[in-house]
């Protein structure tokens, strides 16, 4: 067994989360607006989908690389047309309701698992990103070899997990320094950010044939 397969998944799994796109603010702001299991949590569907594409992109299973690219432009567009809404949420939620809802009810960490997972999963630039990664690593997953197609996948899972554990832990540490005055206006500017970060990523993807 080469352990050594793991920590370069965990480098892999981190060097895709690094990017602070529309994703990672989404999951900052959870944290800010709730708390830092929430956020935890959101990242956690973000780096299960990571690693659903890392597994797709290990072993090259061209049918469902084919699919992703002949129907690359629907990915792309629901996945701008969620990220617009989440921003649009963002952008007219209540600070002061948010965190009396929170208080009364608690809030749902399957539904901040899911939501970031599938919003993750409807970027398609993901699997090419691992695409690339693994071909300057030279790695080539093998259904004979599980042991270690699973520390490689292990790895991916890891490396975003302990990367959006650093970001949220970093944004908990200063959330209850914000008032709610403050709350409201950051509202409003992730809320944009997320929009704007949304078209701009739809362009760019738009601008690339992979």
């Amino acid at each position: 067994m080469d352990i050594g397969l793991f920590w370069t998944g965990i480098a892999c799994g981190f060097s895709v989360s690094i990017p602070l796109g529309p994703i990672g603010i989404l999951c900052i702001q959870r944290t800010v607006n709730r708390n830092w299991k929430s956020g935890i949590i959101s990242g956690l569907g973000v780096a299960t989908a990571d690693a659903v594409y890392g597994f797709v992109a290990g072993f090259g299973l061209s049918i469902i690389i084919d699919f992703i690219r002949t129907y690359e432009m629907y990915f792309k567009l629901v996945a701008l047309f969620v990220l617009v809404l989440l921003g649009i949420y963002i952008f007219r939620s209540n600070p002061t309701k948010q965190i009396r809802d929170y208080q009364r009810r608690g809030s749902s960490h399957l539904q901040d698992f899911l939501t970031m997972f599938l919003v993750t999963l409807s970027n398609p630039l993901s699997v090419f990103v691992f695409m690339a990664i693994f071909t300057s690593y030279s790695i080539v997953l093998q259904f004979s070899h599980p042991l270690e197609a699973l520390l490689i996948i292990g790895g991916i899972f890891s490396g975003g997990t302990l990367w959006w554990i650093t970001i949220t832990g970093l944004a908990n540490t200063f959330r209850h320094k914000f008032t709610i005055n403050t709350l409201y206006w950051a509202n409003r500017i992730i809320g944009l950010a997320v929009i704007i970060l949304g078209v701009v990523l739809f362009l760019y993807l738009q601008s690339k044939r992979f």
